[in-house]
């Protein structure tokens, strides 16, 4: 669903997911959005080099500490960051949708408690 992304809206699901999360909270630091996201910051590192590239994201220094850099959408990012067809979040929020508020409830249950006793090991 990523590739069919950037095919149908030119960005992949984590740079769209890069892109709202610095459009929610402008000046965060790449260390930050890694933390964020629960991304490697080897791979926001990535991600970020390419959104630059597409002049959809710029790095400023930080004015109080040069050895930073703090991360800002350019105008052209704000078309991706709004909720659209063919979007990975657009596709779940449907599905949700679809199930209904006591499914949702039920798998939210499922999961949380897999996800507790994955945190076991």
């Amino acid at each position: 669903m990523s590739k069919r992304m950037e095919n149908d809206i030119g960005v992949t699901g984590p740079q769209r997911l890069v892109l709202r999360v610095v459009g929610q909270f402008p000046g965060l630091s790449a260390s930050e959005l890694a933390h964020i996201v629960r991304l490697h910051p080897s791979t926001i590192t990535g991600i970020l080099q390419r959104l630059v590239a597409h002049g959809l994201v710029e790095r400023q220094r930080d004015p109080d500490d040069t050895r930073r850099v703090r991360l800002q959408l350019k105008p052209g990012a704000l078309a991706y960051t709004r909720s659209s067809r063919g979007t990975v979040e657009k596709a779940v929020r449907e599905a949700l949708e679809h199930v209904g508020p006591a499914n949702v409830r039920t798998a939210r249950m499922v999961l949380t408690e897999v996800a507790r006793r994955l945190g076991r090991i």
